[in-house]
């Protein structure tokens, strides 16, 4: 079983990449939130603690989010492979990962950036939030939030990929079907 984790920026594409992996490759599409409102729909213990945290206007521990991840890697044994995107976000979920995937005697497979200039993801967001009509999009302070959030707490994952062995970029610029063929390369590894 593959397991690729899907890093960038917000703004870059990974949801957008992630559903043609999805399409075009057979994966799994594990989203952070995705999986919390499932579980949340479902009713399942996992989803009511997160539900309450969440509706205390709290984080979702990191352990709740690997207890579903896991339920969700579980789900699906036959599986040609899992996307993560949104999970890990930082080196101490990496490390869970590798734990989490290692006592299935499993691993990461690699690691694929869709890197972006922040002027490009500045203009993404702007523009995704005008066209969406997604307010929590829409303030400049907001996107520059996410974008020093991003740099600050997920981009140290890049170096601990990269001492694995198992870091790639692959440039968000250009079009989406032009980034996917970069991505399905890496994947097939031509």
């Amino acid at each position: 079983m593959k397991f690729y984790i899907l890093l960038g920026p917000p703004g870059a594409g990974k949801g957008t990449q992630a559903a043609l992996m999805v399409k075009e490759l057979g994966f799994i599409h594990v989203s952070t939130g995705d999986v919390l409102r499932k579980e949340i729909a479902k009713g399942s213990e996992l989803g009511l603690q997160a539900k309450r945290l969440i509706d205390n206007g709290e984080f979702v521990p990191d352990n709740v989010v690997e207890a579903i991840i896991e339920k969700r890697i579980d789900t699906f044994p036959q599986a040609e492979g899992f996307i993560f995107d949104g999970f890990p976000r930082t080196v101490s979920q990496a490390e869970d990962l590798d734990k989490m995937l290692a006592g299935k005697g499993m691993s990461v497979t690699s690691t694929i950036c869709i890197t972006l200039d922040d002027k490009f993801i500045f203009e993404r967001i702007a523009h995704r939030a005008h066209i969406e009509g997604r307010a929590d999009d829409a303030k400049t302070e907001t996107i520059q939030t996410r974008i020093d959030t991003y740099h600050t707490k997920t981009e140290p994952l890049i170096n601990y990929y990269k001492g694995k062995g198992l870091y790639h970029e692959v440039d968000g610029s250009g079009t989406i079907k032009e980034i996917f063929s970069k991505i399905e390369k890496l994947i097939q590894g031509k």
